[in-house]
């Protein structure tokens, strides 16, 4: 069975430029996993929230309704600092995505790319340069090799993408997104990303802006292929499991 793993930053963001590739390859009979790197404590929209303590079960269960209607297989929120990934132990975060990828063993690995998608955010661009380097040294002996130990074995997951659009946000900080290499159709799926995005109900202010959005991208999600196991040329796709073997 095919495997999708998505690496992301903060609840919602599984969303707006995976949730139509999720749906679509889990309808396909893909197994798919989201990793969020935080709980989104430092988010601007609270909801109800009294404190980062409440916000983060607040977001942690909210993450898990949208899992729910993206039809995710498991997903996972740990407890990195929102709004300071950078400032967190890069060797740590790594080993900790090391540790999960040689456990769910995808083949296909997104993220999205350095410049921290269409927001900018910084969160994104350091969960870009952490999960790139968990793609590289997954599949090695001579990294976090005390994971040994235990059954686990390296893992080589055959291809990484970056998440990126043809569409900017306008009055945000500029951004330089990867070109597109590989386009997914995932119109018939934009209603129930809207009902996905909806499920993070604290961040209700933002639900007429995004859906806004989402409809002018409705068509596709874009991705860049970034690095890929075995030489190949960079070409045009529609699949991202095009020549991934099984």
């Amino acid at each position: 069975m095919k495997r999708i793993l998505v690496v992301t930053a903060h609840p919602d963001d599984e969303v707006g430029g995976f949730g139509g590739t999720l749906l679509k390859y889990r309808a396909e009979g893909a197994e798919t996993y989201i990793i969020c790197l935080t709980a989104g404590e430092a988010a601007t929209h609270r909801g109800h929230a009294q404190d980062d303590e409440e916000l983060r079960e607040v977001r942690r269960a909210e993450f898990a309704a949208a899992c729910n209607v993206l039809k995710i297989s498991n997903g996972w929120v740990l407890d990195y600092k929102d709004g300071g990934l950078d400032r967190e132990s890069s060797y740590k975060v790594v080993g900790d995505l090391v540790k999960r990828i040689r456990e769910i063993r995808p083949h296909v690995l997104l993220t999205f790319g350095g410049e921290g998608g269409a927001t900018g955010h910084p969160d994104h661009s350091v969960t870009s340069q952490l999960a790139t380097l968990a793609f590289q040294w997954a599949g090695r002996r001579n990294r976090f090799a005390d994971q040994f130990w235990t059954e686990l074995k390296e893992h080589r997951v055959q291809k990484l993408y970056y998440q990126t659009s043809s569409l900017l946000i306008p009055d945000r900080e500029p951004v330089a997104p990867a070109p597109t290499t590989c386009e997914i159709d995932v119109a018939k799926y934009l209603e129930e990303k809207v009902r996905a995005f909806r499920q993070h109900s604290s961040q209700e202010p933002l639900f007429e802006h995004f859906e806004m959005y989402l409809r002018k991208r409705s068509q596709h999600e874009c991705f860049h292929l970034a690095a890929a196991y075995g030489p190949r040329k960079c070409e045009s796709e529609t699949d991202l499991f095009g020549g991934v073997e099984e």
